[in-house]
């Protein structure tokens, strides 16, 4: 990938003229199945952009409690596009028709009006958990009966396709937005590509224009988005490899709490039960022995296996786990 970086073609891409930005982003609206679409710095810069496309000031939107835009964008969604976000539940994180269909307010004068329904694929807070194909149809057309548009949250979209083996275009075909990042899983230094329509992409550019998103020389990381689309989207099964044999590790022992059943991709949550201590104390001994992990505020570590850890490396960290839960008996 930096070879790929090195040798880059570039040109300037506010013109429309660096030849790997733009190859880039035909591919990537090809593998989404869309018109166009646009390279941008961030998923995030994404998901705001689509929300200020699809809403005017006093829209709502629909998500799930855990979805990125609801607890990781700052309040981009007012800030931005002065839309209100209702948060619904649902297990895994995932809801159903029925939820999403009592969540739609009357069309009166009194209520928001329910503009934007948005779908996070695969679930991050979700456990790494992947929408069904027929569940994201199910929601996406309680959401077109009610005359709302659609976005996709595409930030580990390649992991739910490599997980399912139904293809991204599938996945994306009944949302007027979707976007695909190429920093997580995919492993490039800094990206997105945001897909939809032509003259959704031709609005898009006006924001990122206005949010300081365009840029000059940028072939040379659009560069290792095209290595990634071509090397790093099927190894994305050795992670979901790696990802269960931790999960089996480290639940055979009786102070971790894991369900396994969520472990579908890339992502472990767990939580520990051993009195006196707390998944604090717990990352304190990771960062000792050079692991990295979180402690989210529903009280679960998280871990996420990626292209940079080996399946030897998983097997130490897990044997670590079990060492330092051991030494707290």
């Amino acid at each position: 990938m930096r070879q790929a970086i090195a040798n880059a073609e570039v040109g300037d891409e506010q013109a429309g003229n660096d030849p790997t930005v733009n190859e880039l982003c035909r591919r990537v609206a090809e593998y989404l199945g869309k018109e166009s679409a646009v390279f941008l710095p961030s998923g995030t810069m994404c998901n705001e952009i689509a929300i200020m496309i699809h809403c005017r000031p006093g829209d709502e939107i629909i998500a799930h409690e855990t979805a990125h835009i609801i607890n990781f964008e700052g309040g981009g969604p007012a800030a931005f596009a002065g839309a209100s976000v209702q948060p619904i539940r649902g297990e895994r994180g995932q809801f159903d028709a029925d939820t999403l269909k009592a969540a739609i307010r009357p069309d009166n004068r009194y209520s928001s009006k329910s503009r934007l329904l948005v779908v996070e694929q695969t679930s991050n807070l979700g456990g790494g958990t992947v929408w069904p194909l027929q569940k994201i149809k199910h929601v996406t057309d309680v959401a077109r009966d009610a005359g709302m548009v659609t976005h996709m949250d595409g930030a580990r979209l390649a992991n739910a396709v490599v997980a399912s083996g139904i293809s991204a275009a599938e996945f994306s075909a009944p949302f007027d937005s979707v976007w695909l990042d190429l920093t997580k899983g995919l492993g490039c230094p800094v990206g997105a590509v945001l897909a939809g329509s032509e003259d959704f992409i031709h609005e898009a550019w006006r924001h990122k224009q206005r949010m300081g998103g365009a840029m000059r020389q940028a072939g040379i990381i659009a560069a290792a988005g095209l290595y990634a689309l071509d090397h790093n989207i099927e190894r994305l099964a050795e992670d979901h490899t790696n990802a269960r044999y931790f999960a089996e590790t480290i639940t055979k022992h009786p102070f971790v709490r894991l369900d396994l059943d969520l472990v579908e991709t890339n992502i472990i949550f767990f939580d520990i039960d051993v009195p006196g201590k707390t998944l604090e104390d717990l990352g304190a001994e990771f960062e000792k022995r050079g692991m990295q992990a979180g402690a989210l505020m529903q009280g679960t570590m998280r871990i996420i296996t990626h292209l940079d850890i080996s399946a030897d490396e998983i097997e130490l960290a897990a044997q670590n786990v079990i060492e330092i839960l051991n030494s707290w008996k």
